[in-house]
């Protein structure tokens, strides 16, 4: 008999009832017969292939993106198997469902699609108590958290409890798109209430009806967390997900030496877009220090992507100085240059000497980019204007429009082709179709981090990494842009195809992982055989025979 039937005794209605093991019409005879399942379940045994066939058809009769996401989320109450066998059997179709874009409109909905609990929801109100109520979950070898206090969700801002979306979503994509077993993920909603009026004043509204605290308030109920995971979960990395710029920042730096964790906003951003660049200089025929870059936006996305970049420079051979050098931003204000008084910390390096502006493409006439990129949640900052003053500046201007949901990408890649007169070497945060422009069929890069944190996930779970480096996502992005076929380099395409996107993680987590032993932060023995290591703890939605 399987272990987890021998471990947790379920049977009958119980069994049914977990979606880790329910097998719904798949159940053999055998088992319905050990199991007190006959005739609670249709007295057949369907492959999965034909259940999937099912779920196929009455995907076919929902009308919308987010009828069929609340169908798909419906689906993984209740057969978890099922809902990954669908996700991962065509990941193109299904990531813009269940992630980016439809996620977006599914957190701004949260409280009215809200059908079953996922997760942990820790309340700000319990301080003192975190580490108890992590004990409650019943997976006691938990691997991976991610966690958000719903300050900063996508481009749509403080969410609050509404935000807890994007963490079942982002370890969803753990498992589909990298084979990281769901069992040892865990998302949670550090509930500090919220800024948002409409929600406060909302009856659905399912978090804390307050407005957030301090600084120092909220940074120690955090301390409180971090630390109660160390205890309840010592092999667990945090994911830490859609903060707000400054605390995306200053939490990283709080605790990135301490423990296993990172920001993804920060770090996987920035590797999926390093990785972007890497192949957009292999068109140009140039190297990454040949290149100059200028921000649109200089928050967290931006400053985690700006000292990736840098980290990389120097080890190709720069100063850090020199590095910081070549990146230049601009926001809300105008170009960050030393005169202005409203810069945090982080901001600095990036001040350069320069005359204040506000006026973006004159920064740009200026500054002469060879690559602008968008992080500033604005949809179409990037203007005709913008895109032709780069085109005669450069050659093969890259323009990287990375904000989302889809509205609020900078520009679109119709846009970019065709005000540059197909030059440009685009990319968005989300999946846009080919554009075919005088003859040409250009293929549109999706700079998402999908490419990367779930394969940095499988690397620390398989290894159970002590801590995560930024030298971890900058070898993901190299491995990313190295598996990107010559023929679609070729048609403007910088990133891999989404179809065959499980073998491509895998390959990058066995470069991550290979990093990891290198640098002596694995937990566990090195292998002999790295890829054959990584490959043993890749999650394969098939059911379990239970008896």
């Amino acid at each position: 008999m399987n272990y987890e039937i021998n471990r947790n005794g379920k049977r009958g209605i119980e069994l049914l009832h977990d979606p880790s093991l329910n097998k719904s019409t798949a159940y053999t005879e055998a088992e319905r017969q050990a199991l007190g399942l006959v005739g609670l379940v249709p007295d057949v045994t369907e492959s999965e292939d034909l259940q999937l066939r099912r779920v196929m058809q009455q995907l076919g009769h929902k009308n919308t993106d987010l009828d069929r996401y609340i169908y798909l989320i419906n689906l993984l109450d209740h057969d978890e198997t099922l809902f990954f066998r669908t996700i991962m059997s065509e990941p193109a179709r299904f990531l813009p469902i269940v992630y980016d874009p439809t996620i977006g409109e599914a957190c701004l909905k949260f409280g009215y699609i809200f059908r079953n609990p996922r997760g942990m929801y820790v309340s700000i109100e319990r301080r003192g108590q975190v580490k108890k109520i992590l004990q409650n979950w019943p997976v006691k070898d938990v691997r991976v958290i991610c966690v958000t206090d719903g300050g900063r969700i996508l481009g749509l801002g403080d969410l609050g409890a509404n935000g807890m979306g994007i963490p079942i979503g982002k370890l969803q994509l753990y498992t589909a798109t990298a084979g990281v077993p769901p069992t040892g993920l865990l998302p949670i909603y550090l509930d500090a209430g919220t800024n948002n009026e409409q929600y406060l004043h909302d009856p659905l509204y399912l978090g804390l009806r307050k407005t957030r605290p301090s600084t120092e308030e909220l940074y120690s109920f955090v301390d409180e967390f971090v630390d109660a995971v160390q205890e309840v979960f010592p092999k667990c990395c945090i994911h830490f997900e859609d903060w707000t710029g400054v605390d995306a920042v200053h939490l990283l730096e709080r605790y990135r030496n301490k423990v296993s964790c990172y920001n993804d906003d920060v770090q996987g951003t920035a590797g999926i877009t390093l990785a972007g660049m890497i192949n957009a200089t292999k068109l140009k025929g140039t190297q990454l220090k040949d290149e100059k870059y200028l921000f649109l936006g200089a928050g967290s996305a931006a400053i985690g992507l700006a000292n990736l970049l840098c980290t990389a420079l120097v080890a190709q051979g720069m100063t850090l100085e020199d590095a910081q050098s070549r990146v230049s931003m601009f926001d809300i204000n105008g170009l960050l240059e030393p005169t202005r008084t409203d810069l945090v910390d982080f901001q600095k390096p990036y001040a350069h000497s320069h005359p204040p502006t506000k006026d973006f493409v004159a920064a740009i006439e200026s500054i002469k980019p060879t690559t602008i990129i968008g992080v500033s949640t604005v949809g179409g900052a990037f203007t005709q204007q913008v895109v032709e003053t780069m085109s005669q500046l450069n050659d093969r201007p890259v323009i990287m429009a990375l904000s989302n949901p889809t509205e609020h990408a900078e520009c679109t890649p119709e846009q970019a082709y065709t005000w540059s007169k197909g030059k440009a070497i685009y990319a968005a945060g989300v999946q846009f179709p080919p554009v075919h422009l005088n003859g040409q069929t250009f293929l549109p890069g999706q700079a998402n981090n999908f490419y990367i944190f779930p394969a940095v996930g499988l690397a620390i779970y398989a290894t159970a990494a002590k801590r995560v480096s930024d030298e971890m996502f900058i070898e993901a992005a190299a491995a990313v842009a190295d598996q990107v076929p010559e023929d679609l380099l070729k048609q403007g395409l910088i990133y891999p195809p989404q179809s065959n996107i499980l073998e491509t993680e895998i390959k990058t987590a066995i470069r991550v992982a290979k990093l990891v032993f290198d640098s002596g932060l694995a937990r566990v023995d090195r292998p002999a055989n790295i890829d054959a290591f990584i490959r043993q703890h890749v999650y394969k939605p098939e059911y379990k025979t239970l008896v």
